[in-house]
Protein backbone atom coordinates (compact mmCIF):
# COMPACT_ATOMS: atom_id res chain seq x y z
CA UNK A 1 0.00 0.00 0.00
CA UNK A 2 2.24 2.40 1.25
CA UNK A 3 5.08 1.65 -1.38
CA UNK A 4 5.01 -0.05 -4.85
CA UNK A 5 7.75 -1.06 -7.81
CA UNK A 6 5.44 0.91 -10.11
CA UNK A 7 6.20 4.16 -7.63
CA UNK A 8 9.93 4.38 -8.93
CA UNK A 9 8.84 5.29 -12.34
CA UNK A 10 5.79 7.50 -11.27
CA UNK A 11 8.85 9.31 -9.60
CA UNK A 12 10.60 9.77 -12.39
CA UNK A 13 7.20 10.69 -14.58
CA UNK A 14 6.67 13.45 -11.87
CA UNK A 15 9.80 14.50 -12.52
CA UNK A 16 9.78 14.88 -16.17
CA UNK A 17 6.45 16.73 -15.54
CA UNK A 18 8.33 18.65 -13.39
CA UNK A 19 11.11 19.38 -15.72
CA UNK A 20 8.38 19.74 -18.68
CA UNK A 21 6.78 22.63 -16.78
CA UNK A 22 10.24 24.56 -16.10
CA UNK A 23 10.98 23.87 -20.01
CA UNK A 24 7.75 25.76 -21.10
CA UNK A 25 7.79 28.31 -18.87
CA UNK A 26 11.96 28.79 -19.93
CA UNK A 27 11.12 28.52 -23.64
CA UNK A 28 7.91 30.82 -23.46
CA UNK A 29 10.03 33.36 -21.71
CA UNK A 30 13.28 33.19 -23.94
CA UNK A 31 10.94 33.16 -27.46
CA UNK A 32 9.03 35.98 -25.80
CA UNK A 33 12.01 38.56 -25.92
CA UNK A 34 11.84 37.58 -29.85
CA UNK A 35 9.82 39.97 -31.94
CA UNK A 36 8.22 38.56 -34.82
CA UNK A 37 8.52 39.85 -37.89
CA UNK A 38 5.49 39.95 -38.77
CA UNK A 39 4.67 42.38 -36.39
CA UNK A 40 1.47 40.72 -35.24
CA UNK A 41 0.05 40.88 -31.71
CA UNK A 42 -1.20 37.46 -30.32
CA UNK A 43 -4.61 39.04 -30.68
CA UNK A 44 -4.05 40.24 -33.58
CA UNK A 45 -3.08 36.81 -35.58
CA UNK A 46 -5.74 35.37 -33.48
CA UNK A 47 -8.40 37.56 -34.84
CA UNK A 48 -6.51 37.41 -38.38
CA UNK A 49 -7.10 33.59 -37.90
CA UNK A 50 -10.05 33.33 -36.54
CA UNK A 51 -11.72 35.88 -39.65
CA UNK A 52 -9.48 34.20 -42.61
CA UNK A 53 -11.69 30.66 -41.51
CA UNK A 54 -14.74 32.11 -41.32
CA UNK A 55 -14.51 32.27 -37.38
CA UNK A 56 -16.21 36.09 -37.32
CA UNK A 57 -18.43 35.36 -34.70
CA UNK A 58 -15.69 33.87 -32.44
CA UNK A 59 -14.24 36.98 -29.88
CA UNK A 60 -10.76 36.90 -28.41
CA UNK A 61 -10.49 38.25 -25.13
CA UNK A 62 -7.34 38.52 -22.57
CA UNK A 63 -7.30 37.20 -19.35
CA UNK A 64 -5.73 37.45 -16.43
CA UNK A 65 -2.05 35.58 -15.47
CA UNK A 66 0.93 33.78 -17.64
CA UNK A 67 0.42 30.86 -19.33
CA UNK A 68 -3.46 30.67 -18.71
CA UNK A 69 -4.35 31.09 -22.29
CA UNK A 70 -7.16 28.63 -23.87
CA UNK A 71 -10.33 28.44 -26.13
CA UNK A 72 -13.56 27.72 -24.13
CA UNK A 73 -16.11 25.52 -26.27
CA UNK A 74 -18.89 26.39 -24.36
CA UNK A 75 -18.64 29.76 -24.81
CA UNK A 76 -16.89 29.66 -28.26
CA UNK A 77 -14.15 32.20 -26.65
CA UNK A 78 -10.35 32.87 -27.38
CA UNK A 79 -8.89 33.73 -24.22
CA UNK A 80 -5.33 34.78 -23.85
CA UNK A 81 -3.33 35.95 -21.22
CA UNK A 82 -2.79 39.30 -21.67
CA UNK A 83 1.72 38.77 -22.28
CA UNK A 84 0.19 36.89 -25.25
CA UNK A 85 -2.67 39.27 -26.51
CA UNK A 86 -0.62 42.27 -25.94
CA UNK A 87 2.53 41.17 -27.31
CA UNK A 88 4.25 40.39 -30.92
CA UNK A 89 6.52 38.18 -29.57
CA UNK A 90 7.25 34.61 -31.34
CA UNK A 91 5.67 33.17 -28.13
CA UNK A 92 2.90 35.32 -28.40
CA UNK A 93 2.05 34.69 -32.01
CA UNK A 94 2.83 31.26 -31.27
CA UNK A 95 0.36 30.29 -28.24
CA UNK A 96 -2.43 32.81 -29.86
CA UNK A 97 -2.76 30.74 -32.80
CA UNK A 98 -2.26 27.40 -31.42
CA UNK A 99 -5.27 28.26 -29.28
CA UNK A 100 -7.44 29.58 -32.59
CA UNK A 101 -6.32 25.85 -33.85
CA UNK A 102 -8.68 24.43 -31.25
CA UNK A 103 -11.33 27.05 -32.29
CA UNK A 104 -11.23 25.62 -36.24
CA UNK A 105 -11.20 22.22 -34.67
CA UNK A 106 -14.89 23.08 -33.13
CA UNK A 107 -15.32 24.56 -36.08
CA UNK A 108 -14.89 21.17 -38.17
CA UNK A 109 -16.04 18.77 -35.75
CA UNK A 110 -12.27 17.68 -35.01
CA UNK A 111 -13.57 13.72 -33.90
CA UNK A 112 -10.89 14.08 -30.69
CA UNK A 113 -12.14 16.73 -29.76
CA UNK A 114 -15.79 16.21 -30.07
CA UNK A 115 -15.08 13.16 -27.92
CA UNK A 116 -13.29 15.40 -25.40
CA UNK A 117 -16.39 17.38 -25.37
CA UNK A 118 -18.56 14.37 -24.46
CA UNK A 119 -16.62 12.95 -21.41
CA UNK A 120 -16.07 16.13 -19.83
CA UNK A 121 -19.09 15.61 -18.05
CA UNK A 122 -18.69 12.18 -16.79
CA UNK A 123 -15.10 12.91 -15.93
CA UNK A 124 -15.66 15.20 -13.87
CA UNK A 125 -17.90 13.31 -11.82
CA UNK A 126 -15.33 10.11 -12.00
CA UNK A 127 -12.50 11.90 -11.65
CA UNK A 128 -13.79 13.44 -8.14
CA UNK A 129 -15.29 10.18 -6.72
CA UNK A 130 -12.40 8.07 -8.13
CA UNK A 131 -9.50 9.44 -5.34
CA UNK A 132 -12.29 8.78 -2.15
CA UNK A 133 -13.27 6.15 -3.68
CA UNK A 134 -10.05 4.45 -3.93
CA UNK A 135 -8.70 5.70 -0.10
CA UNK A 136 -11.82 3.70 1.50
CA UNK A 137 -11.02 0.67 -0.43
CA UNK A 138 -7.24 0.48 0.79
CA UNK A 139 -8.96 1.70 4.51
CA UNK A 140 -11.15 -1.03 4.56
CA UNK A 141 -9.58 -3.84 2.28
CA UNK A 142 -12.54 -3.39 -0.05
CA UNK A 143 -11.51 -5.02 -3.55
CA UNK A 144 -15.07 -3.76 -4.77
CA UNK A 145 -14.46 -0.47 -3.82
CA UNK A 146 -10.95 0.03 -5.11
CA UNK A 147 -12.26 -2.07 -8.23
CA UNK A 148 -14.98 0.77 -8.77
CA UNK A 149 -12.55 3.78 -7.58
CA UNK A 150 -9.73 1.89 -11.03
CA UNK A 151 -13.06 2.21 -13.19
CA UNK A 152 -13.72 6.34 -12.41
CA UNK A 153 -9.85 7.24 -12.79
CA UNK A 154 -9.72 5.08 -16.17
CA UNK A 155 -12.22 7.64 -16.65
CA UNK A 156 -9.71 10.21 -15.97
CA UNK A 157 -6.67 8.86 -17.14
CA UNK A 158 -9.08 8.30 -21.20
CA UNK A 159 -9.79 12.00 -21.13
CA UNK A 160 -5.67 12.65 -20.38
CA UNK A 161 -5.07 10.62 -23.35
CA UNK A 162 -7.41 12.18 -25.43
CA UNK A 163 -6.40 15.27 -24.92
CA UNK A 164 -3.32 14.32 -26.41
CA UNK A 165 -3.81 14.17 -30.18
CA UNK A 166 -6.52 17.38 -29.07
CA UNK A 167 -2.98 19.12 -28.45
CA UNK A 168 -1.01 17.80 -30.73
CA UNK A 169 -3.26 19.11 -33.74
CA UNK A 170 -3.99 22.28 -32.91
CA UNK A 171 -0.05 22.96 -32.36
CA UNK A 172 0.09 21.58 -35.94
CA UNK A 173 -2.76 23.37 -37.43
CA UNK A 174 -0.87 26.83 -35.95
CA UNK A 175 2.15 25.93 -37.22
CA UNK A 176 0.57 25.40 -40.93
CA UNK A 177 -1.81 28.14 -41.28
CA UNK A 178 0.47 30.77 -39.16
CA UNK A 179 3.41 30.15 -42.54
CA UNK A 180 -0.08 29.81 -45.33
CA UNK A 181 -1.09 33.56 -43.75
CA UNK A 182 2.42 34.45 -43.58
CA UNK A 183 2.72 35.65 -39.56
CA UNK A 184 5.95 34.04 -39.45
CA UNK A 185 9.00 33.35 -42.02
CA UNK A 186 10.98 30.40 -42.53
CA UNK A 187 13.79 31.26 -40.23
CA UNK A 188 10.98 32.05 -37.44
CA UNK A 189 9.52 28.65 -37.58
CA UNK A 190 12.51 27.17 -35.46
CA UNK A 191 11.31 29.32 -32.37
CA UNK A 192 7.46 28.25 -32.99
CA UNK A 193 8.05 24.74 -33.38
CA UNK A 194 10.37 25.14 -29.70
CA UNK A 195 7.27 27.14 -28.22
CA UNK A 196 4.30 24.57 -29.27
CA UNK A 197 6.16 21.67 -28.69
CA UNK A 198 7.43 22.95 -25.19
CA UNK A 199 3.63 23.32 -23.84
CA UNK A 200 2.51 19.69 -25.60
CA UNK A 201 5.13 17.90 -23.09
CA UNK A 202 3.43 18.90 -20.30
CA UNK A 203 0.31 17.34 -21.41
CA UNK A 204 2.35 13.91 -22.45
CA UNK A 205 4.21 14.28 -18.77
CA UNK A 206 0.98 14.34 -17.29
CA UNK A 207 -1.01 11.55 -18.79
CA UNK A 208 2.26 9.25 -18.08
CA UNK A 209 2.21 9.76 -14.55
CA UNK A 210 -1.56 9.33 -14.54
CA UNK A 211 -1.40 6.30 -17.04
CA UNK A 212 1.15 4.36 -14.80
CA UNK A 213 -0.74 5.06 -11.45
CA UNK A 214 -3.29 3.70 -12.88
CA UNK A 215 -1.37 0.57 -13.46
CA UNK A 216 -0.28 0.13 -10.19
CA UNK A 217 -4.20 0.55 -9.28
CA UNK A 218 -4.70 -2.75 -11.61
CA UNK A 219 -1.25 -4.21 -9.70
CA UNK A 220 -2.14 -4.00 -6.85
CA UNK A 221 -6.18 -5.04 -7.05
CA UNK A 222 -5.20 -8.36 -9.12
CA UNK A 223 -2.76 -9.32 -6.80
CA UNK A 224 -4.76 -8.93 -3.94
CA UNK A 225 -8.00 -10.71 -5.45
CA UNK A 226 -5.65 -13.81 -6.08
Amino acid sequence: MFFHPMDILIIIAFILSLWAQFRVSGTFNRWSEVKSMSGLTGYEAARRLLDNNGLHDVPVEPVPGKLSDHYDPTQRIVRLSEPVYYESSISAISVACHEVGHAIQHQQHYPMLTLRHRMFPVVRFASGAAPFLLIAGFLFSSLNLIGIGIIFFSAAVAFQLVTLPVEFNASSRARELMVAEGFIRNEEERGVAKVLNAAALTYVAAALISLLTLVKYIMIFTSNRN
